[in-house]
């Protein structure tokens, strides 16, 4: 299987690479933003079409959040034309596409997990863009898989390292309380991707460890796993002013990937210390 991936110098990229590059009879061809600009149509169609990939994987996104507030062109070229132009283009050229997406699509006022067929409801330019995404992929290529995940944390930037080097500083640490969600990591997500590339159970998912708590409790597990002695303070999203408004509850319930492959995500607490053993 020749496998496309965009997006590839992303985490999610990285350790899709790390997990599939020594599976026999696979054939990974990497591509980032100088490789391949997924806003030029052209562009996309050319390579795909010179490629003749099995799958696409889409792992390129414009994921800041307040950046999209900012320029929200850039943000709808990159994650609904984008997505659109590889959909389609997958789609011309006999190649299946796997999308990632975000919990962000919802807006986070139900208590309850979200399942995969709940209404849809974005506070945001960036869950506004994803979500035309989504749309643009399930309507450009119907051999399409949309996995919407949340709080990724991989090889890269992410609020895990973040968290380890505030403490380093020896300061108190203030985080918010009032938002709750499912840390995911990028080997998780990537294991469940392959789980489901085996597959032509086409359709949207929900892909993220098991379990919720709010970012405060994540950086609570993360210095307790650390075994390191942090002073955390709780606060409000108030707080901490920021240009996007950030969903309260973005818990999502992985019932597609349950129910129809028996397959079940690690819980946040054991793929965090899975991805801290192996940072040590």
């Amino acid at each position: 299987m020749k496998i496309l991936i965009t997006g590839s110098k992303g985490q999610l990229g990285r350790e899709l690479a790390r997990q599939l590059k020594n599976r026999t009879g696979m054939e990974l061809v990497m591509a980032d933003i100088d490789e391949l600009d997924i806003t030029d149509a052209t562009a996309v169609d050319e390579t795909i079409r010179r490629i003749a990939p099995d799958m696409v994987i889409n792992c390129a996104a414009q994921t800041q959040v307040d950046l999209c507030e900012e320029d929200r062109e850039s943000a709808r070229n990159i994650n609904t034309k984008g997505a659109s132009n590889l959909a389609e283009a997958s789609h011309r050229n006999n190649a299946a596409i796997i999308h990632i997406s975000t919990d962000y699509v919802f807006d986070g006022t139900r208590k309850e997990p979200y399942t995969e067929d709940d209404e849809t409801n974005p506070l945001n330019i960036y869950g506004i863009t994803k979500l035309e995404g989504e749309k643009e992929v399930m309507s450009g290529n119907p051999r399409h898989f949309v996995i919407r995940t949340a709080w990724l944390y991989g090889d890269g930037r992410n609020f895990v390292g973040t968290m380890l080097q505030l403490a380093e500083k020896g300061n108190t640490i203030k985080v918010v309380d009032d938002q709750r969600g499912s840390p995911t990591s990028t080997t998780e997500l990537a294991r469940a991707i392959i789980r489901l590339m085996d597959t032509e159970e086409y359709g949207i998912y929900h892909g993220t460890c098991e379990g919720s708590c709010t970012w405060y409790e994540f950086a609570q597990e993360i210095f307790r796993t650390a075994g390191m002695d942090v002073t955390l303070e709780r606060c409000t999203s108030d707080e901490f002013p920021q240009k996007a408004v950030r969903p309260k509850n973005s818990v999502l319930d992985n019932r597609n990937f349950r129910e129809r492959l028996g397959y079940r995500f690690l819980s946040w607490q054991e793929a965090l210390r899975e991805y801290l053993k192996g940072e040590s």
